[in-house]
């Protein structure tokens, strides 16, 4: 069984990856083995690399910003993905995800540092994993 979600699959993996940008760590946190190399002095940095503070207030008016309905559906891919609802859960954690919504969305999803993998491991969960290839349900 396949899960129907209406969040646009495009949005969706562009969100995803805004997210795991800006959860990547802070200014002295090197992205991998490439930001190692010296430039200027000094160890290249992801904020250097990617304005993480910038996406960051992107994230939040685009989380903000889109249907309740596409936020709660982020927040009950989040809870499956970390294993608080199986997939033959997925009508609950929707309705427990709309019945909780007294906080901005884009507060409660970006104060989890792994969100968009669990986002990610909720869509696999789903059988909606192939969307962060082809960008399609």
């Amino acid at each position: 069984m396949v899960n129907v979600l209406t969040i646009e699959p495009g949005y969706l993996r562009r969100l995803l990856f805004k997210m795991r940008a800006t959860s990547l760590g802070d200014e002295d946190t090197p992205r991998d083995a490439r930001d190692n190399a010296v430039a200027g002095g000094h160890h290249i940095t992801l904020n250097e690399e990617v304005d993480t503070e910038a996406m960051h207030g992107e994230l939040v008016e685009e989380i903000d910003g889109i249907d309740p309905e596409h936020q709660y559906e982020l927040v009950a891919l989040m809870w499956v993905g970390r294993g608080d609802f199986g997939q033959e859960d997925w009508d609950e954690a929707l309705a427990l995800a709309t019945e909780r919504s007294d906080t901005p969305t884009s507060r409660y999803l970006l104060s989890h540092p792994m969100a968009a993998d669990d986002i990610a491991s909720g869509l696999e969960e789903l059988g909606h994993d192939h969307l962060l290839q082809d960008g399609a349900y």
